[in-house]
């Protein structure tokens, strides 16, 4: 029997250590923090929503996102469900995303510790690494405890993201000592800071709008859907999913803002049109009592204030031109980004370990024999609604099997 050594016990760590111990390996967990996990619990908002049946690579990110497809092949969203389903997470679907009936985070990591245990896999925590080697003869990883032997290693230590989990970015260094280079790591799917001093004013609003970034004048990406407004800057999904585009841009010196649509839902002809209807010269209304019904109460002052029209004006004594200029404004509200929440706020990373190094097939290194890797550590990254579990689970299924077989391979010899 060979003997795999899985470095964390995040999501890719459990699944790794389940799948070498099926594949009859003798499987051990070291991890840094006091229990494995973590970071699970805090998923979905506490709800764990650990896959999405629209899968597809447009959903996924990273240098080069095509990396995922071998991996998917050999454990998918099909197998991801069936493996759930057995340990005992019966799934319910919600747009798409799958959650286990409970709707609890804690159930999904109970089932597989109880997994864990029923295989008789090593689970050692508060384990903080001192080095890692590797040989022809296998593979030696220091702790604070002393050496652990094994006949292959996986690094599934997560990336930078919600460091408070055991997720902190310490193991980059013992991997670059293996000669791999780490694509630089920045915060993904978190809240974006920005420049204008409107936002503590109209914090607290949720409203369907689009956003769309842009990066020293070119548009990078865009995304709709309901947008939180803080007092920093915005947040919600559709921030979280262009965030990962503006960290980077802003860490390599670049310039980044964005343009909120504010009305998506509506062409600008249309936008035009129903200003027309509210800003008639029949109406007896103000400016800010026209746009009651629109838009949220607590923003209408902001969008007249940064429009020039001051709020009591009556509504029909705007005019033509200055309706128009108002439906442009309203189309793109233009905000510089400064920063993001950073990695405490982050539900993920965007970098990792450069996929120019790791066979697609087994996810072990291209570099360093007996040395795999699995999960966030990787530069792939998800889009937000459980795309960054199904790779955790996908690639800590495929590492774990292949460290499984090559191991005993290498007993075998």
């Amino acid at each position: 029997m060979g003997k795999v050594i899985i470095i964390g016990g995040g999501a890719s760590g459990m699944t790794a250590a389940i799948s070498a111990a099926r594949h009859g390996a003798e499987a051990v967990i070291l991890e840094h923090t006091d229990r494995v996990g973590k970071k699970l619990l805090s998923t979905g908002n506490g709800k764990c929503n650990y896959t999405n049946l629209r899968q597809g690579l447009r959903h996924y990110r990273g240098e080069s996102p095509a990396f995922v497809l071998p991996v998917f092949e050999q454990f998918g969203l099909e197998e991801t469900i069936a493996f759930f389903k057995e340990l005992g997470i019966f799934p319910t679907e919600r747009n798409g995303c799958l959650y286990p009936a409970s709707g609890q985070a804690s159930s999904v990591l109970d089932v597989l510790r109880m997994e864990l245990r029923r295989l008789g896999v090593s689970v050692l925590t508060e384990r903080s690494l001192s080095s890692v080697r590797a040989s022809s003869g296998g593979v030696s990883v220091g702790t604070g405890q002393g050496e652990v032997l094994g006949d292959c290693c996986i690094f599934c230590c997560g990336g930078k993201s919600f460091p408070k989990s055991g997720s902190d970015g310490s193991a980059y260094p013992y991997i670059e000592k293996l000669g791999h280079t780490i694509i630089d790591v920045v915060p993904a799917l978190t809240a974006m800071k920005a420049r204008q001093a409107f936002f503590p004013s109209i914090a607290g609003i949720r409203a369907d709008i689009s956003i769309q970034l842009y990066i020293d004048g070119r548009m990078a990406c865009e995304d709709r859907g309901e947008v939180q407004i803080a007092e920093y800057g915005v947040s919600g999904i559709p921030a979280f999913q262009v965030s990962r585009y503006a960290a980077r841009a802003l860490k390599e010196k670049k310039k980044v803002w964005a343009v909120l649509d504010v009305v998506p839902y509506l062409s600008k002809q249309e936008l035009e049109q129903e200003l027309m209807r509210r800003f008639s010269w029949k109406s007896e209304k103000t400016c800010e009592e026209a746009l009651i019904g629109l838009f949220p109460k607590k923003m209408i002052p902001m969008l007249l204030k940064e429009s020039r029209i001051p709020l009591h004006e009556k509504a029909g004594s705007l005019g033509k031109k200055r309706i128009h200029d108002f439906s442009a404004y309203l189309k793109r509200v233009k905000i510089d980004i400064t920063g993001t929440m950073g990695f405490e706020k982050a539900q993920a990373c965007a970098g990792g370990v450069s996929v120019k190094e790791i066979d697609a097939h087994t996810l072990e290194s291209l570099l360093c024999p007996r040395i795999y890797f699995a999960g966030e550590v990787i530069d792939i990254d998800g889009v937000c609604g459980g795309y960054n579990l199904q790779w955790a689970w996908s690639s800590g299924m495929v590492a774990g099997m292949h460290a499984a077989v090559k191991a005993s391979q290498e007993r075998d010899r």
